[in-house]
């Protein structure tokens, strides 16, 4: 089966200080398959910060430059912990984790600010155990912009980011070490009911669109297609106005959540993009607040036997 990994509250005592964990649950029963308790025994929360083949990229909710990061894979509870790198202390943007099919290797890649505001990327590669800074920063990078979310697909890692009033997504190869920068499409205007994830083997974007008729949300859908934003029916589908997309599933059908922000929970919809039909899983999302952000993840997960030994 091909669970889905989601961070969930656990609502046993309302009298006490919710506690939040991570869960497999199955995508074709929604049932709960396992808890996911941290491979080290630590009680501290963590972050997942990619999925692949059974591996799991997993370290500190709130990253620092000497946050440990470990490649687990929880089906045969096989554990990898990258050295730390001291090449960078200053500010995380963002890690990234996956399989790089060209490479036959699985990459982490972590970018970083530096105390000039300049960009600093370092790549770990499983196969030799260590990490290596990339040199050659493109100088369309070298300026102020923000980073908002991303994704690892095919070796690659994807960045939403935003320079003055442009949103665009830049991308870097893993394994050629090479930047690319795709401009936005016009109608992506903010970043509130924006989302990047893979469908069908391609990445997209994923944002909500306002002005849909009474009773029905729309979210608008582009794939990138030879290095161009290619736009597609829009998902449309009888759900809550307040529903917000949150990903792509391993079946390609879009992952929604309707927050009570009463409770700090979300329930969790699949909607399926030909038949437009909406599945209540039944699965509750913790909501993690910091200062004003609120996050919730839900993340694709394939089981696998992957040892770690060979790399």
């Amino acid at each position: 089966h091909h669970p889905n990994v989601e961070r969930l509250d656990d609502p046993d005592d309302p009298y006490v200080k919710q506690e939040f964990q991570w869960s497999l649950f199955s995508n074709q029963t929604f049932e709960e398959c396992s808890k996911l308790i941290h491979p080290l025994g630590s009680t501290e929360h963590y972050g997942i910060y990619g999925s692949s083949n059974g591996l799991v990229c997993i370290s500190d909710e709130i990253l620092n430059f000497d946050s440990p990061i470990h490649i687990w894979n929880p089906s045969v509870r096989k554990l990898r912990t990258p050295p730390i790198s001291n090449n960078i202390k200053f500010s995380y943007i963002a890690l990234q984790f996956g399989f790089h099919p060209g490479v036959d290797d699985y990459k982490a890649v972590r970018m970083m600010r530096t105390n000039k505001n300049a960009l600093a990327v370092e790549v770990y590669s499983l196969r030799t155990d260590s990490w290596k800074m990339i040199a050659a920063i493109p100088p369309w990078l070298k300026c102020t912009w923000q980073h908002y979310k991303g994704t690892f697909f095919d070796g690659v890692a994807y960045h939403v980011i935003q320079k003055g009033p442009i949103f665009s997504v830049m991308s870097f190869d893993s394994g050629s070490e090479e930047f690319e920068e795709f401009i936005a499409p016009d109608a992506i205007s903010g970043t509130f009911g924006l989302c990047i994830d893979i469908y069908k083997e391609q990445i997209c974007l994923l944002f909500r669109c306002y002005g849909c008729e009474e009773g029905m949300n729309k979210v608008d859908l582009w794939v990138l297609q030879k290095k161009r934003w290619k736009q597609l029916c829009p998902f449309i589908f009888p759900l809550d106005e307040d529903s917000v997309a949150v990903g792509i599933s391993i079946d390609d059908e879009l992952l929604m959540e309707i927050t009570d922000f009463d409770k700090g929970v979300a329930d969790l919809y699949l909607c399926n993009y030909e038949s437009k039909e909406v599945l209540e899983t039944g699965i509750k999302l913790a909501v993690m607040k910091y200062d004003e952000i609120e996050f919730l993840f839900a993340i694709t997960y394939l089981q696998s036997l992957v040892l770690l030994n060979n790399y």
